[in-house]
């Protein structure tokens, strides 16, 4: 083994700074929205739902089914959203590098 290169080490930097990505994507949000803004979707990088706005007009009893439709089109869109962000901070922390098979937890 090289002077100076210790594998366990560097794991455990990797650990470190993956685990404040994680910290820092919780607190990252995304915007997302449906049928022209009438629902709109806020999502961090964890893929939670932060907050669901609806706006009045759209709320239909006769028709539920289109609102459910919005909801789904907008919660969608933010999850897909929240992970192109989270893709991109785990991009920065690999240095671009493409590793096959990294899933973190959380993450993707």
């Amino acid at each position: 083994m090289a002077k100076g290169f210790n594998p366990m080490q560097q794991v455990k930097a990797l650990q470190d700074k993956m685990a404040k990505m994680q910290e820092e994507l919780a607190a990252k949000t995304v915007e997302a929205s449906a049928g022209g803004g009438m629902v709109t979707v806020v999502v961090n990088g964890r893929q939670e739902v932060v907050s669901l706005k609806i706006d009045p007009q759209v709320v239909d009893p006769q028709d539920v089914e289109m609102l459910e439709d919005l909801v789904v089109a907008a919660v969608n869109d933010g999850l897909r959203k929240s992970q192109e962000m989270a893709a991109g901070e785990m991009g920065k922390l690999a240095g671009g590098l493409n590793i096959p098979g990294l899933k973190i937890p959380g993450l993707f």
